[in-house]
């Protein structure tokens, strides 16, 4: 009797651990197949993802060649894309793209410009006379090429004695952000002046004719009130065909196109592109090689930045404009 009831229990055990390992085995293949499903669900989301970023940076590409395109139509041309920073709106196979071209010779070229412009670039802003006297001298000490200390400027000694890990490149900017670096300059007023500064037009003053009022209130002499006359005078003479007038202050410090212009093309939009952008900013030289009719000089992706509630291409709104 005591050797078939252990015998009639066995059975009874073997049931049971055979239940758990099954149950083991379906949570394993559960959390597998859990794991499958996530992997293969952040696959997809990264291949939309990707394919929608493409389909933005291709709109943005195309709306550079559209816009260098426009460059070299006859300016009298209707329709034709202004070099003045104004953004024209333009679709490109679903996507809307915002494309701004600006001239560089509207704004004031920090390897080229006299010391009166960089000064009053300075002093537009707001910040005191002996404070603007230091950066313009600090930033001609960083630009030349020899050691000599201006009257306010700075060379390697003082940039040590300040605490500076380098010293003056002595030698032209390669960018516009490399003056952050020039003594004297800081974080907020290079925000400021950023929009307004450039090393492409190698002239010592601007192209007042499509200069932002920033860069023209810097021209020595000119006020806000004159600022202002003028932007409405040089817009009333666009809208009706005519000559853009002359800007008094400027005679003295006047620079014309120099055929280098930034394209600016942000793309939004889209299906699949629901609140995503990219940015495209190319800097494009005209040549006059009919074979090569332009080069590029920079080629990058650019940020979505404002400066002040105005887009960083220094012009508000965008003009409507057909494929």
């Amino acid at each position: 009797m005591r050797r078939s009831t252990s015998f009639g229990t066995m059975p009874h055990s073997q049931n049971g651990i055979a239940l758990i390992i099954v149950l083991w085995i379906t949570t394993l293949l559960m959390l597998i197949a859990s794991s499958f499903i996530y992997a293969m669900r952040t696959d997809v989301n990264i291949v939309t993802n990707s394919l929608a970023r493409a389909r933005l940076e291709a709109a943005a590409d195309a709306a550079v060649q559209r816009g260098i395109f426009e460059m070299f139509k006859p300016p009298q041309l209707p329709g034709r894309w202004t070099t003045d920073g104004v953004a024209q709106s333009w679709r490109f196979q679903g996507v809307s793209v915002d494309v701004s071209m600006t001239d560089e010779s509207g704004k004031i070229d920090i390897n080229t410009a006299a010391g009166e412009l960089l000064r009053g670039l300075f002093l537009a802003q707001g910040i005191k006379e002996d404070e603007a006297a230091a950066i313009t001298d600090a930033i001609g000490d960083w630009r030349d090429q020899d050691s000599l200390k201006r009257l306010r400027g700075a060379e390697e000694a003082e940039y040590l004695a300040a605490g500076y890990s380098y010293k003056p490149a002595n030698a032209l900017f390669q960018s516009n952000e490399e003056l952050r670096l020039v003594m004297g300059m800081t974080p907020e007023l290079f925000d400021k002046v950023a929009p307004l500064i450039t090393i492409y037009s190698r002239q010592p003053g601007i192209n007042a004719s499509i200069a932002a009022r920033g860069a023209l209130r810097a021209l020595p002499g000119a006020t806000d009130i004159l600022v202002d006359q003028y932007v409405a005078q040089r817009e009333q003479a666009r809208a009706a065909k005519l000559p853009i007038p002359q800007f008094a202050p400027a005679l003295n410090l006047s620079s014309f196109a120099g055929g280098i212009v930034i394209v600016r093309a942000v793309a939004s939009g889209g299906a699949g592109n629901e609140g995503s952008s990219f940015v495209r900013e190319a800097v494009v030289m005209r040549l006059a090689t009919p074979a090569r009719p332009y080069t590029f000089l920079r080629w990058k992706e650019g940020a979505i930045a404002t400066v002040g509630g105005i887009p960083s291409n220094g012009q508000p709104g965008a003009v409507p404009v057909q494929q």
